[in-house]
């Protein structure tokens, strides 16, 4: 990879400009996912329609994130960023100034191309303007950023929708997002397109959207309708058949949308698997609310603060893990975050319904210090094995690897959590678990994180098989050299012996 100059002026602007747009899709997501009880009342409508407004924007965003990798490569990546950031401004607008929820819906979907835009190019942009040197440093206050969005969303929505109604939520992102256009239209450079006599993969595109649409609606709609059901099922297998099918046709193909010589690359494959699996046990996280307030009863405002404490954490370590990641490299790091988030998960798992707010805190501070420190090192080593041609896919890989693990995560530790509950409880198949007892709550909690810290175990060995991997091949090279070194160093000898004759 080629390395940008220390000297660049503007990389902190970069960072500016980028950022602020992290922080406002984050934000959105956190303040929207609280404001749903709101809108059913406001809406008159019921949980199964309301649910469309997270699942046309999840939908979008999983849908479409390579695709639009893709074409920052081929194209430039400011200028689809800015087409985001326009996106998802105007779609805020839109969205707060819906008639019904059916047009709310819809702007959402639009909001949600442009957060994909964002989210798919944001890394790459940030790679490309900051030296390899402080690669780690950039990645991990763009983490923070994220866990500040997600922290203050619960609060700030809450205080919003009290305050200013609903509409508010949505409204907020306007004059952020004019102020960030302008940023990023002024001082982040228009780098090259790398890749301009190539063409668009039209059906690699058109398959991987049907693949990607298909697996997020059947894994999201699942954990509502149950996994068994024909429906379900069906969307689930042509989601397996669409991706054996995608890979078929990439193989073919001179320009594919996916270049699928870039997992050849072991290291890049496992980083990429290590995030999955990440994001996939974090989705244990959503039955947290549930414990807090039918088992300790807890009111929805003193939940939403409790739950800050692990982004908080998150938001101000992981620049700190970057640099250490710059300093000490990223695989190291990212191994010690893993097994302490292994420790959090098993941590989770001893949650007793008579715990104190300071015991739930130190629980949920242990998983965030792990995460905090996987993170940002974790993505810079995925970067940092991607070439340079080929950093705005890598980046859309990361975006989706998150996207796909929230959304894998979150029904299979939805679904572990009801059984649980219900066979604790022995309340037949379908009943609402928010009637179980206390107990089967807390032994439903306790078996999630358990489960949660087995997927993180796979998570720890896979990096430290990546550890083992750069270290085998960083003394393959320095015995090339070595030896390379020692022909020079007999050439010089043999040839001073002629000069002396």
């Amino acid at each position: 990879m080629q390395e940008v100059p220390n000297s660049f002026p503007n990389k902190w602007l970069v960072m500016t400009g980028i950022g602020l747009g992290v922080f406002m899709s984050t934000l959105d997501g956190s303040i929207v996912n609280i404001s749903l009880p709101t809108l059913v009342d406001i809406f008159h409508t019921d949980l199964a329609t309301i649910q469309w407004v997270v699942l046309s924007y999840i939908l979008v965003n999983a849908s479409l994130m390579l695709t639009i990798a893709r074409l920052g490569d081929m194209r430039g990546k400011k200028k689809l960023y800015l087409t985001g950031l326009i996106l998802f401004t105007g779609g805020s607008l839109l969205c707060g100034n819906s008639p019904n929820v059916y047009w709310l819906i819809g702007f959402r979907a639009l909001q949600g191309l442009g957060a994909t835009m964002m989210a798919a190019l944001g890394t790459a942009i940030i790679t490309e303007n900051f030296p390899p040197s402080e690669r780690g440093r950039a990645l991990g206050l763009i983490g923070s950023i994220v866990s500040i969005g997600i922290a203050i969303g619960p609060p700030l929505g809450g205080i919003l929708i009290g305050f200013t109604g609903w509409r508010s939520i949505f409204l907020v992102n306007v004059p952020v997002g004019i102020v960030t256009t302008w940023v990023v239209s002024r001082y982040v450079p228009a780098t090259a397109p790398k890749n301009k006599q190539q063409r668009f993969d039209l059906s690699g595109a058109l398959i991987l959207l049907l693949t990607l649409g298909s697996y997020a609606f059947g894994m999201t709609m699942g954990q509502n309708l149950g996994f068994g059901v024909s429906t379900i099922l069906a969307l689930l297998g042509a989601a397996g058949v669409g991706l054996v099918t995608f890979v078929l046709v990439e193989l073919r193909q001179t320009d594919p949308m996916v270049d699928l010589r870039l997992f050849r690359n072991p290291l890049f494959s496992i980083n990429l698997l290590m995030g999955f699996l990440v994001f996939m046990a974090l989705g244990g996280t959503f039955i947290l609310p549930f414990f807090l307030q039918l088992v300790q009863g807890y009111t929805i405002e003193q939940v939403g603060l409790l739950l800050m404490v692990q982004p908080v954490i998150v938001g101000l370590l992981a620049p700190i893990s970057g640099s250490l990641s710059d300093r000490f490299g990223s695989r190291v790091i990212s191994l010690v975050g893993l097994a302490i988030v292994v420790a959090g998960c098993l941590y989770m798992s001893t949650l007793t319904a008579a715990v104190t707010t300071l015991g739930f805190g130190l629980r949920l501070a242990v998983f965030g210090v792990g995460m905090a420190i996987f993170q940002s090192p974790n993505n810079s080593a995925i970067m940092g094995a991607a070439p340079h041609h080929k950093l705005g896919i890598a980046s859309g890989l990361i975006a989706l690897s998150r996207t796909l693990g929230q959304t894998s995560g979150l029904p299979l530790m939805g679904a572990l959590f009801t059984a649980q509950v219900l066979a604790v409880s022995l309340l037949p198949h379908g009943s609402d678990v928010t009637n179980a007892p206390a107990t089967a709550l807390v032994s439903g909690v306790n078996d999630t994180y358990r489960m949660a810290a087995w997927v993180m175990l796979v998570s720890t060995l896979l990096a430290a098989l990546a550890l083992w991997l750069d270290y085998r091949n960083t003394e393959k090279i320095r015995n090339t050299e070595g030896v390379k070194e020692n022909k020079n160093t007999e050439k010089m000898k043999q040839d001073e012996s002629v000069e002396g004759m």
